[in-house]
């Protein structure tokens, strides 16, 4: 479906990954929707290859036996030694391996989350033991992989390429252009006023009014957040943020983090570690890194990285 752009800008909307995907672009020549509608339904191919939902899709045929060789496509090989990538460059703090302990979580199937926090039947959430260090094998030439011996989800790092993606083919087309998945976004540019993109962070806690409003250019952001994809287990809250050290919900006194960056896969990498490190430790994380980072508290408190001031023009805890 095709938005109603502002003068001399193209605009699209696609359903994929469990999100809404639009694209913002200045598309020169005739029939710009037409030149624009590959690049959304990239997400849909991104998502067919690397969904954790469908038992049939690439990824989890490579899941059903982790330890056995798998040829896989390209884009879903891609990601995985992407994962594997991040897996080495967090010290093991970003671990995709957690696919287990969602399923064992409740979150084995698509979830009704835009009614509320939906309620499931089962035992109460337990922690377990550490899993070691990943190693997963890769065949560049053949674009095997062998997995072994835990399954893997590839949901946040998926989006995140897949926007990366996305740029990549829109930007010789139209340099100017905007894409945003969910919590990730990429900025090429400059927005058809001529001056930066303006990027709201919306309130976790489901209030309209954003807590802050970024100024970016040429840049990804990115956004692991409890807002919507929280649930009840055994009378207890749950969400699908898991801490890869023991498979249970992380982010003690946090509601989301924010980060901006030059890549939108790596952003949405580190906003998830940040976020997994938790209140008291996500000031540390970002400064120790040199990461542009901003987080809600659970009591609503917004706290900024010294990195991320320069592109901050507007938070709602000093208006």
């Amino acid at each position: 479906m095709f938005l109603e752009p502002v003068p001399g800008e193209t605009a699209g909307r696609v359903r994929a990954m469990a999100t809404d995907i639009t694209v913002r672009a200045l598309v020169p020549g005739d029939r710009p929707a037409e030149r624009l509608w590959p690049v959304l339904q990239l997400f849909s191919e991104v998502e067919a290859e690397c969904t954790r939902f469908v038992a049939t899709s690439p990824l989890m045929r490579a899941n059903a036996s982790p330890q056995q060789w798998h040829r896989v496509p390209q884009r879903c090989f891609d990601a995985l030694v992407e994962a594997d990538r991040a897996y080495q460059s967090t010290a093991g703090r970003f671990d995709p391996r957690v696919l287990s302990d969602l399923v064992r979580l409740g979150y084995d199937r698509s979830l009704p989350f835009a009614a509320g926090a939906p309620v499931l039947a089962g035992p109460r959430p337990r922690r377990r033991r550490p899993l070691g260090p990943w190693r997963p094998r890769f065949r560049g030439g053949s674009s095997e992989v062998c997995l072994g011996p835990h399954p893997v989800d590839l949901g946040g790092i998926g989006k995140g390429l897949a926007v990366r993606w996305a740029s990549q083919m829109l930007r010789p087309l139209a340099p100017d252009h905007l894409i945003e998945a969910g919590g990730d976004c990429y900025c090429s540019g400059r927005a058809p006023g001529g001056g930066p993109w303006l990027v709201a962070v919306e309130d976790p806690s489901g209030g309209e009014a954003p807590v802050a409003v970024l100024s970016l250019s040429d840049r990804a952001c990115t956004t692991s957040s409890l807002r919507l994809r929280r649930w009840r287990l055994g009378g207890e809250a749950v969400h699908h943020l898991v801490d890869p050290r023991d498979g249970s919900p992380g982010g003690s006194g946090l509601l989301a983090v924010t980060v901006v960056g030059a890549d939108p896969a790596v952003a949405e990498v580190w906003s998830k570690v940040i976020f997994l490190a938790g209140y008291r430790e996500a000031p540390r994380v970002a400064a120790r890194k040199g990461l542009a980072a901003l987080w809600v508290g659970a009591d609503g408190s917004l706290g900024i990285s010294p990195a991320m001031g320069r592109y901050v023009t507007w938070r709602a805890d000093s208006a």
